[in-house]
């Protein structure tokens, strides 16, 4: 008898095989992100070829030039990207507290690996003296082989 309980579960637990297969699927959906950048990253290496979305360009709008400048050094120093251009005088309008506001911006386009862009932003939002900073990226789709490679040097080990 003690041999047929120890078989059967008892109401209310789960058989060990499905708490290991609910393990395993939790590592993998928590492993994805890491796994499909070093397949990327591997399939660039082999193939010599760029694959889409493997780097990113950041946008990012400041009060001033000094606060833009004061954050795109940061960035660089920091290697959580390889270039930053800085656009002056960009005319903003939006919706602040209800109201239509406008104002004189400068624009950040920082060029970055993918997958620093969730570091850059925790950085970005840490300096920007904006309570809710304009923050947001686009994958590059192509580029010129030679500045990709360049942009990779640029950034860093992840």
């Amino acid at each position: 008898m003690d041999r047929l309980g120890s078989r059967c579960p008892l109401p209310g637990y789960l058989r060990p095989s499905v708490l290991i297969c609910l393990l395993i699927l939790a590592a993998s959906f928590l492993s994805y992100p890491v796994l499909r950048t070093l397949s990327l990253q591997l399939h660039s290496a082999i193939t010599g070829s760029y694959v889409s979305g493997t780097y990113s360009i950041v946008f990012v709008n400041c009060p001033n030039e000094q606060i833009a400048r004061d954050i795109a050094r940061a960035i660089l120093d920091k290697k959580l990207a390889a270039s930053v251009n800085i656009l002056p005088k960009a005319s903003s309008l939006y919706f602040w507290n209800g109201e239509i506001e406008e104002a004189t911006e400068i624009l950040l386009l920082i060029k970055t690996k993918t997958s620093k862009v969730r570091m850059l932003f925790s950085y970005i939002r840490l300096v920007h003296p904006f309570e809710i900073p304009e923050v947001f990226s686009l994958p590059m789709d192509q580029g010129d082989v030679r500045y990709l490679k360049w942009l990779e040097e640029g950034t860093g080990e992840d």
